[in-house]
């Protein structure tokens, strides 16, 4: 089984969620820096990332992410422990 480039396809759920396909990830990025990036886009992402990774986040792991860098290390935790 190959593995899952992270980024790429966090990368791909951004560029679907916000309609934007010139959008590049990267890990000081923030909402800041995301056009239309407000507090319903944010839940969508979510749960297209959830989705799309086939995980779960809880509440709290959420409001802890300040950064890009901080969703992606999030997202390999949970894909490595769900291994």
């Amino acid at each position: 089984m190959m593995p899952i480039d992270i980024r790429e396809n966090l990368n791909q759920v951004f560029r679907k969620v916000f309609s934007n396909p010139s959008i590049e990830i990267h890990e000081a990025m923030t909402a800041a820096d995301v056009k239309g990036w407000d507090s319903l886009s944010h839940v969508v992402l979510i749960f297209a990332i959830e989705k799309q990774f086939k995980i779960s986040f809880t509440t709290k792991e959420v409001n802890s992410l300040k950064n890009i860098g901080d969703l992606i290390r999030l997202t390999d935790k949970k894909l490595n422990h769900a291994l």
